[in-house]
C-alpha cells in the first residue's frame, strides 16, 4: 500500500501520562495520521488539553491539541479507526479489548496483551511479518479492528542488536544488566528520596519481561504460530537517576565462530526488511555502531536518529561468554510511543489497517 493520500484521524489513549505527551509530541506533524481525539485521567476529563495536562516534555503543548477536550477512555471514542494507547496496563487490558471489536486498530505501548499468542508483539526493524497474526486474530476473537503491541522499552535495543547477531551466528546465551532511566517509571514515577545518588536493583515484573519478549519477537512464525528463539537470557534490571536512555551491557555466546570484525560488521550493515524501510518513522541507521572507548552515553547519544537508532559501542571479547557490548535505546521514543507509531506505519503499508 502507497502512502494515505490525506492524514489519518487518530486518538491516544492516555494522552496525559508521560508516553502519552510523548504521543502527542511525535504525532504533530506525522504526515499520516492526525490527532483528533484524546482521553485522559479521571481528574482531567472534560478539560481542554493544553489546561488538564501538565505537561512536562521540552516546548510546549502542539497547538494542533490544545483545544481538544480530554475524553473519557470508555466507552470508545468515536470517529477514528486508529488509536495509540498509552494506558497502565490494568486499564488496557479491558479498553483495548473494548476498541478492537469496533472495527479500530488498537497500537498499545501496555504490557496486557504481550503474551497473546494470537497478538503480534513487534519492531518493524526485526520482525515485520509477525502482524500476520492479525489474521488469526481477527479470526480467533471475531474482531473487525486489531491489538498489535510493542515490546518493553528495556528490550527493544536488546532485541534489535540480537537480530542480527542471532541471523549471521545464532545465539545461545544472553547475559544482560540493564541501568533504566527514571521516565521509565512513568509521572510522577520513582520519589526523588530514593534514586538522587542512588541506584535501585528491582524494578517489579521486568526481569521476566526482558527475558522472555526478545525470544517471541526473534522467534519464526510457521502455520500462525511464533516458535521461540531457543535463547537463554539471565537479565538483571537496576533503575539509575537518568531522565532518558536505557542501557544495557550484553555478554553473548554466539553459536558459530566470529571474529571480532565479523561481530562488528554484522551489526553495522544490519538493515531492516524491505517493508519497514521507507516508513516515516524509520531511522536513517538501525543500528550505530561507536569506536569510542566512553560511549554511548545517554546524555550524548539517546536521541541518534531522533530517538529511533539503537546505539551500541564498547565492543569487545568477553572472558566468560564470546562478546560483551553496551546498548543505548531512547526509553519513551523508540521504547514507547515511537515504536507504536511505528508498528501502525507498518500495518498501514502493508494494507493491514485502513
Amino acid at each position: 500500500m502507497n502512502a494515505p493520500t490525506a492524514r489519518l484521524p487518530v486518538a491516544v489513549l492516555g494522552a496525559t501520562g508521560a508516553v502519552g505527551q510523548r504521543f502527542i509530541q511525535l504525532l504533530e506533524n506525522h504526515p499520516w495520521f492526525k490527532v483528533v481525539a484524546l482521553t485522559g485521567s479521571d481528574r482531567a476529563l472534560g478539560q481542554k488539553y493544553g489546561e488538564g495536562c501538565r505537561w512536562i516534555l521540552p516546548g510546549p503543548i502542539p497547538a494542533g491539541v490544545f483545544d481538544l477536550p480530554i475524553l473519557p477512555t470508555l466507552p470508545p471514542v468515536g470517529g477514528v479507526s486508529l488509536v495509540f494507547s498509552a494506558l497502565p496496563s490494568k486499564i488496557a487490558h479491558e479498553a483495548e479489548a473494548e476498541y478492537a471489536p469496533l472495527g479500530i486498530a488498537v497500537f498499545s505501548n501496555a504490557s496486557a496483551y504481550r503474551q497473546e499468542t494470537d497478538v503480534p508483539l513487534l519492531l518493524p526493524e526485526v520482525n515485520p511479518d509477525h502482524s500476520t497474526l492479525v489474521h488469526l486474530q481477527r479470526r480467533k476473537r471475531g474482531w473487525s479492528g486489531l491489538i498489535a503491541t510493542n515490546p518493553n522499552c528495556t528490550i527493544t535495543g536488546l532485541t534489535i542488536t540480537l537480530k542480527p547477531l542471532l541471523e549471521n551466528f545464532g545465539v545461545r546465551r544472553a547475559f544482560i544488566v540493564s541501568m533504566q532511566a527514571v521516565s521509565g517509571a512513568g509521572y510522577p514515577g520513582v520519589p526523588s528520596m530514593d534514586i538522587l545518588g542512588n541506584v535501585v536493583p528491582y524494578i517489579a515484573d521486568e526481569e521476566d519481561k526482558m527475558e522472555w519478549e526478545p525470544l517471541k519477537m526473534l522467534g519464526a512464525l510457521q502455520d500462525g504460530q511464533i516458535i521461540p528463539a531457543p535463547i537463554n537470557i539471565s537479565a538483571h534490571a537496576n533503575r539509575v537517576p537518568i531522565l532518558e536512555g536505557h542501557m544495557l551491557c550484553l555478554s553473548v555466546e554466539l553459536a558459530q565462530k566470529a571474529n571480532l570484525e565479523e561481530v562488528a560488521q554484522a551489526l553495522v550493515g544490519y538493515q531492516a526488511p524491505e517493508i519497514s524501510r521507507q516508513l516515516p518513522s524509520t531511522p536513517p541507521a538501525i543500528i550505530r555502531l561507536s569506536q569510542q572507548a566512553d560511549r554511548p552515553q545517554p546524555r550524548l547519544d539517546v536521541m541518534s536518529g531522533n530517538g529511533m537508532t539503537t546505539v551500541v559501542g564498547r565492543l569487545r571479547p568477553d572472558p566468560l561468554l564470546h562478546y560483551k557490548m553496551v546498548i543505548l535505546s531512547h526509553n519513551t521514543i523508540r521504547g514507547a510511543a515511537g515504536g507504536s507509531i511505528y508498528n501502525a506505519e507498518l500495518l498501514l503499508k502493508q494494507g493491514l489497517v485502513g
